[in-house]
């Protein structure tokens, strides 16, 4: 494959970040673009069109793009409840695929996915881009050396203003779809190991008080199937205040030592006559001009996968696996109970 041909579906901040990452790829051409919003379809192909690209063309809906042979490849960037059903009409029209966390929010929507995607023998990858940042990469080589893992920890909270202003659709998502699920994929790769079983609870308050119908946050508890146990918290009603819009932090304690990442902080600090911020580095950078971090090396292995035929190194069946630890959170949120979780062999695990 000499050029890669890619149409993006969903014209917001995230196909805007995809196509800001695409844009530095050389051989990619964004050939198409779709959008419930005609109008943020045609401000997208202005921005590729301003960056000295040919202005792809804007269709009506994903069927029209999925039908456009100028398109070898598609880049979902919609919201979390609708990839699913996007993944399987992209895969049976031949197109590779890339899709936005979390890979779906039902595993029946997963499982139907991950058959598409086989059947259709096309390269599919969700876009768990922590794997590319280059502590928590160490983190997996150095854990190889400290025995078992024993308890790990890993919380993702956001501000406020992500459910309340940045998303429109958060009262048909949780804090655990939206955060967790890049936590659940990162943990369970550093652990070399899949989620046997889950408890889990969620708090309701803050956000339902402004009329959006989602809990403020959730915790869940994890094993893992070699006896490791670990926590995923996730929140998103910091206040707008906090110096990032995001908090993460990751700690694995392995039998011969631990490992601590906090990327609260990302080695600059910024002080203002209105607040005090860290700005984010590591996921999404332009350098120089060109656009770089983790965020854009995902996007170039998954363009190498696709233009080889290599299996990428996050496999649609270990995505599928991490929504099926928080479809079992969210069923232990409404029974009380602990969930057992149903896992797929994974191809490739790494």
């Amino acid at each position: 494959m000499d050029q890669l041909r890619i149409g993006i579906v969903g014209a917001g901040i995230m196909g805007r970040a995809n196509a800001l990452s695409l844009s530095a790829v050389g051989e990619v051409e964004v050939t198409a673009c779709t959008s419930r919003s005609a109008e943020a379809a045609g401000r997208l192909a202005d921005e590729i069109q301003e960056r000295g690209a040919p202005r792809p063309a804007i269709h009506a809906d994903l069927d029209a793009l999925l039908q456009d042979d100028q398109v070898d490849a598609v880049v979902l960037t919609t919201p979390d409840h609708l990839h699913g059903e996007m993944m399987v009409r992209a895969a049976d029209a031949g197109k590779h695929i890339l899709v936005e966390k979390p890979l779906t929010t039902s595993v029946a929507e997963a499982d139907a996915a991950v058959a598409a995607v086989r059947r259709n023998n096309v390269v599919a990858m969700c876009l768990f881009n922590h794997r590319w940042v280059p502590a928590y990469a160490q983190a997996h080589d150095l854990l190889a050396d400290l025995g078992e893992p024993a308890v790990a920890y890993a919380r993702k909270d956001d501000t406020i203003f992500v459910p309340t202003e940045m998303l429109s659709w958060a009262d048909r998502t949780t804090c655990a779809w939206f955060l967790s699920s890049h936590d659940i994929d990162l943990v369970s790769w550093l652990l070399r190991d899949q989620v046997s079983r889950v408890y889990a609870t969620a708090r309701w308050g803050k956000l339902r008080s402004l009329g959006i119908d989602t809990p403020d946050a959730i915790q869940i508890q994890a094993e893992y199937s070699r006896g490791a146990v670990a926590t995923f918290e996730s929140a998103w009603i910091y206040p707008n205040t906090f110096p990032t819009m995001v908090d993460s932090y990751v700690s694995v304690v392995a039998e011969n030592g631990v490992v601590q990442l906090d990327r609260q902080k990302e080695s600059v600090v910024v002080a203002r006559e209105d607040g005090y911020s860290y700005p984010r580095n590591m996921l999404q950078r332009v350098m120089h001009g060109i656009p770089a971090g983790a965020y854009a090396d995902a996007i170039a292995h998954w363009i190498t996968c696709c233009r080889t035929g290599a299996q990428p190194l996050i496999t649609i069946e270990s995505s599928r696996n991490v929504t099926a630890v928080l479809e079992a959170a969210h069923t232990s949120i409404a029974t009380r109970q602990p969930v057992d979780v149903s896992m797929l062999a994974d191809p490739a695990p790494r």
